[in-house]
């Protein structure tokens, strides 16, 4: 099959390789412009990017899609179904009417669960049992298409959102190749109940609130792994917790208190339970098992971390 492909991180590169390696053609690959990234703020190539080129595929990175002539180049390359996979551009009308089999989205939650632009992370904070894949018929709507395929995949207790985006890209790149195989296909309309939406991750997240259950924050922890990361304040020094264990001690202190700290990690008091912080790092440092990071920087009994304003 002819086909256009959009999209931006792993997630999508993954899926753009399977594509290929199923012998479909690829005529153009639309991605995210190249961006600052690093320390150095290098304008770095997008996953999907250094996969096409690395092949010789036609690259296009646009800005919008809001540009008519945005629309006469893709119409140019005849695609008889383009793909989308985190690409991170609305695609307007126009372009969704382009290909004979419309524009199939790669979306990582089951809809309508979490649609939007965090899935991922949004299912490991809910506590969700599970996640999946969707290849969706793309419309108008956010993530409101009817779908082609679906496949759950449970949620491990320990399950962090880079572990779970790795298994979801994996099964999303399966997903796709059977799909385009059984085109038309059958869409499937989405319920009108169970409706959630995943907003994007944002900076003011980060911070842990001790005041919330030790429960609900080693899952913020898991979330914001590996980015962006959840963060503690310890005399005016954030920290990231990049690992943590949940534990149903009654705390002996108020939320943020230090109880103890040793080889197994930091103790620290919550609104319900304690919090076990086991893989900590510190801004210019690199992350360390508890016992490393306590060696460097010792945190006492009796210490406390800050709550968010």
């Amino acid at each position: 099959m002819r086909l256009v492909f959009a999209g931006t991180p792993e997630f999508a590169a993954l899926a753009l390789k399977a594509i290929l390696d199923a012998g479909h053609q690829v005529a153009s690959v639309l991605t995210q412009p190249d961006r600052p990234a690093g320390r150095g703020m290098i304008l770095r190539p997008s996953p999907v990017k250094e996969a096409a080129a690395a092949i010789g595929i036609d690259l296009f990175q646009p800005p919008t899609l809001k540009d008519p002539a945005a629309w006469e180049r893709i119409r140019a390359q005849r695609p008889e179904a383009m793909v989308v996979a985190a690409y991170g551009l609305i695609l307007p009308p126009a372009v969704l009417e382009l290909p004979r089999f419309g524009c199939l989205n790669i979306h990582a939650s089951l809809l309508p669960r979490w649609r939007g632009a965090a899935p991922i992370q949004r299912a490991i904070l809910a506590g969700d049992a599970e996640s999946g894949v969707c290849v969706m018929q793309m419309d108008a709507g956010l993530d409101t298409g009817p779908v082609l395929r679906r496949e759950h995949l449970p949620i491990a207790a320990d399950e962090t959102a880079g572990s779970l985006h790795d298994k979801l890209a994996g099964l999303g790149a399966r997903l796709i190749v059977e799909t385009l195989a059984d085109l038309p296909g059958a869409p499937v309309a989405q319920p009108d109940v169970g409706v959630t939406y995943a907003a994007k991750i944002g900076k003011a997240e980060t911070p842990l609130d001790w005041r919330s259950s030790a429960e609900r924050l080693e899952r913020k922890v898991r979330a914001f792994n590996p980015f962006p990361g959840a963060v503690a304040i310890l005399d005016g020094v954030p920290i990231k917790v990049w690992r943590a264990v949940c534990r149903a001690d009654e705390p002996s202190g108020a939320p943020g208190d230090v109880v103890s700290a040793g080889p197994d990690g930091i103790v620290v008091a919550c609104g319900e339970g304690v919090l076990l912080l086991t893989e900590l790092q510190k801004a210019g440092g690199r992350r360390l098992p508890a016992a490393r990071f306590l060696s460097g920087h010792p945190v006492r009994p009796g210490a406390t971390f800050s709550l968010p304003a």
